[in-house]
């Protein structure tokens, strides 16, 4: 019988970016890593709260997502914000390149997380800015669910 590894469930939401963005359409990508990264990852010490994509000479690239320097690392150790480039199929990467050249759409980081076979992926949201107006009607929404539920566990 083979033995089975255990891969630890570690999943990095960006929660302002539904906030500020409203999604289009979802994308999952693969990540170019160090092995430092990758353990930093794994230990939960990353975070996409400025993170953004750019596409550059039909690359896809993530600028600004931190991922914290590996505690048992060496002098070999990372640079917790440098570009790391993302890893999508050719039809994937031109589709999304002649979307965002439409006017307000962009790319947007949304959720890091390891895959069954151990490898860092990431969720990438094609998206659209919200309004003010927009952003509104989100707090609202939000604040009605919260109070619909607080009047759901006080009756029962």
């Amino acid at each position: 019988m083979a033995k089975e590894k255990k891969i630890k469930s570690v999943e990095i939401v960006n929660r302002k970016a539904k906030f500020e963005f409203q999604f289009l359409q979802e994308y999952e990508a693969g990540i170019v890593l160090f092995g430092t990264e990758i353990k930093s990852i794994r230990a939960g010490n990353a975070n996409l709260k400025d993170a953004f994509c750019y596409i550059r000479k039909g690359e896809l690239f993530i600028k600004n997502m931190f991922i914290g320097e590996y505690r048992f690392g060496t002098h070999y150790n990372h640079e917790t914000r440098r570009v790391r480039k993302l890893l999508l199929k050719k039809g994937e990467l031109k589709k999304l390149e002649r979307r965002v050249k439409e006017k307000g759409n962009t790319i947007v980081p949304y959720r890091l997380f390891i895959s069954e076979r151990g490898f860092a992926k990431l969720t990438l949201q094609l998206s659209q800015g919200k309004k003010s107006y927009d952003k509104r009607e989100s707090i609202k929404a939000k604040d009605n669910k919260r109070e619909m539920d607080r009047i759901k566990r006080d009756k029962f």
